[in-house]
């Protein structure tokens, strides 16, 4: 009975880690490495290793340039689904006022100011980023947090599909409603 257990509660915390986007930065840089594999026969050679990919430089604070080239204002957000999208966020945010996890309440986060929830420590990288969370600007950074804040303690990965985003964003406007 043991055993079950000790799988169960890994399970369920690989489950959260995939939720989450994965590891931190750490476990995310490793992984985007342009090694090859080693070659399982000794008489095979391995193909050369394909150049790393130039990641994207990170945005201004005030560009919402976006990675897919989609924009917030040809999108039409669906709270209802966003709230369903928002359950993998739920790990690490609430949306209650004061209530911080391992990431800070989003609770009227549309229009404040990155790094000021009181009680949560915030990496440098958020802190000192100089955003404003305006709509336009949180649909660019859920596509990829870490381009649009380097350095943040936020490890997930985003969310690659646009209307996901705007669903997400229609979702935080209701204040969780």
């Amino acid at each position: 009975m043991r055993t079950y257990w000790r799988i169960f509660g890994v399970a369920a915390a690989t489950t959260l880690l995939a939720a989450c986007g994965g590891g931190g930065s750490e476990q995310q840089a490793s992984t985007n490495t342009s090694e090859t594999p080693a070659a399982t026969d000794a008489n095979a050679t391995a193909a050369p290793a394909a150049p790393a990919a130039t990641p994207a430089a990170a945005p201004t604070a005030d560009s919402t340039d976006t990675i897919d080239g989609t924009k917030l204002a040809d999108l039409t957000g669906d709270a209802a689904h966003g709230k369903v999208i928002f359950t993998q966020c739920q790990a690490c945010h609430a949306i209650e006022e004061g209530v911080n996890k391992i990431g800070p309440s989003l609770a009227g986060v549309v229009g404040r100011h990155s790094g000021s929830v009181a009680g949560y420590a915030y990496s440098a990288a958020n802190k000192n980023s100089g955003i404003t969370w305006t709509p336009e600007k949180l649909y660019q950074y859920l596509e990829n947090p870490q381009r649009v804040v380097p350095g943040t303690k936020m490890a997930f990965a985003g969310l690659s599909k646009g209307q996901d985003r705007a669903d997400v964003i229609a979702y935080l406007k209701t204040g969780g409603k």
